[in-house]
């Protein structure tokens, strides 16, 4: 699995650097998701862009970070630039449920937004 990341004081940025998230890939994602949030990572970003394709097991890893991420920090999907992808999100109402903001600038913005409302409600631990 090829990926960058990029860390940053509030956030970490993975851009997973695949043409398909299937079922090669999704085991492999789904253990750097519970590595980050292990790790202390509190918010991150999951760029989609150069991702053309999504099977039943990337929404699944898709889902577990979502999952591991609710109550402890944010997870948002950037960059879901894919029809085919956009279409299967729709398709399966995770539209509902996911966080997917179109661009990296305002994902980043959105995040620390959203940690600055938990900071000011006191629900931060460090």
């Amino acid at each position: 699995m090829k990926y960058s990341i990029d860390k940053q004081e509030k956030y970490t940025v993975f851009s997973l650097q695949e043409e398909n998230l299937n079922s090669l890939i999704a085991p492999e994602l789904k253990s750097e998701f519970v590595f980050f949030r292990n790790e202390g990572v509190r918010n991150l970003i999951l760029d989609l862009k150069e991702v053309k394709y999504v099977d039943s097991s990337g929404l699944s890893a898709i889902l577990t970070a979502n999952r591991i991420y609710k109550g402890y920090g944010s997870f948002v999907l950037t960059h879901v630039e894919s029809d085919a992808v956009r279409k299967l999100i729709e398709i399966s109402r995770l539209d509902t449920i996911l966080t997917i903001i179109p661009t990296l600038s305002e994902s980043t913005d959105y995040v620390k937004m959203e940690e600055l409302q938990r900071e000011l409600m006191g629900g931060q631990e460090e």
